[in-house]
């Protein structure tokens, strides 16, 4: 059946029309957003966390061994010194919990600005290098510990492996509780608690097992049970990442290459976001929590988003 120019041409406009505003629509980047550089100076950032009562926010400067600090009216400053500080969260009481490369521990930054250690030794034997942090909302912190700080010291390892763990602030009493990653990274919960999202970055030749040295990276999604402990492995993603957040929708925003790559909370791909320096880690903050801070390389960018991400344990 033949058609007039014209009405071609309409069909044309359309369906071009339609597409774009299907790709708009369905996109998690707020309409017209664009990924824009905060501060930039620092040699390896990392461990963005939004401190929702002053209004700023916290990241490390790991080379430096320095807690950075930006906030919109006064740009940026030093926080405090750190022993090489990498990943960061908020605990229920709103104090800074800091998984320090150097020192090998988990230590956290008192409301008097006293630094108290958490935990250092699982054991008897000293940590790896703490690398990403979690917190339920029973207080109970989750962290990954990989050899990344080590290798960088060229100190010797006492545990031999890279394993996820758990630690009660009250009791002190750490327990292991995956063993079986090659390097664990980044680590969060979903917005209801019921699943936890473990990055493996993959094998390394380095690794003390050399079953481990050849894994593939990825993203391991496990069940948590309503008394806490860990359950099934759900799914495994085919990319891995360093670090991860989620918003109250329950999608995973993660950190590999030069993007930051949105997946469902089912591990289906969504969309990326294109960073001008490879990025490290990612949070969510701004007076709505819909700003998403990404520490990437030698700068702090932001991004506003749709959906506004899960706020720390303990805040409402």
């Amino acid at each position: 059946m033949n058609r007039s120019p014209s009405i071609a041409l309409a069909l044309v406009i359309f369906l071009t029309t339609s597409a774009a505003y299907a790709d708009d629509h369905t996109s998690l980047v707020a309409p017209g957003a664009k990924v824009k550089k905060l501060a930039s100076g620092m040699q390896f950032t990392e461990g963005p966390v939004w401190l929702p009562d002053k209004k700023k926010l916290i990241f490390s400067d790991i080379p430096n061994s320095k807690l950075m600090q930006w906030n919109e009216a006064d740009g940026l400053s030093v926080f405090r010194q750190s022993d090489h500080a990498n990943g960061n969260i908020l605990d229920l009481q709103g104090r800074l919990i800091s998984c320090q490369h150097s020192a090998r521990n988990i230590v956290r930054t008192e409301t008097d600005g006293s630094i108290t250690v958490m935990a250092e030794k699982f054991d008897g034997k000293r940590f790896n290098s703490p690398n990403d942090v979690a917190v339920r909302s029973d207080g109970i912190l989750w962290f990954t510990d990989p050899p990344w700080g080590l290798w960088e010291v060229n100190e010797p390892p006492e545990i031999p492996g890279h394993w996820v763990y758990k630690l009660d602030p009250t009791t002190r009493h750490i327990e292991a509780i995956v063993k079986d990653l090659a390097m664990p990274n980044g680590i969060v919960f979903s917005p209801d608690e019921t699943r936890l999202y473990i990055a493996d970055t993959g094998g390394n030749k380095k690794h003390p097992d050399p079953n481990f040295r050849k894994l593939s990276a990825g993203i391991h999604c496990y069940e948590v049970n309503k008394d806490g402990k860990l359950g099934r492995k759900l799914f495994r993603t085919e990319a891995g990442s360093d670090g991860m957040a989620v918003d109250i929708k329950g999608n995973l925003y993660t950190t590999q290459g030069s993007k930051v790559h949105i997946f469902n909370a089912d591990g289906k791909k969504l969309e990326q976001i294109d960073v001008p320096e490879s990025p490290a880690n990612v949070c969510f903050g701004g007076n709505d929590y819909r700003t998403l801070f990404i520490t990437a390389r030698t700068s702090v960018y932001s991004v506003r988003l749709k959906h506004p991400g899960a706020k720390p344990r303990g805040k409402k």
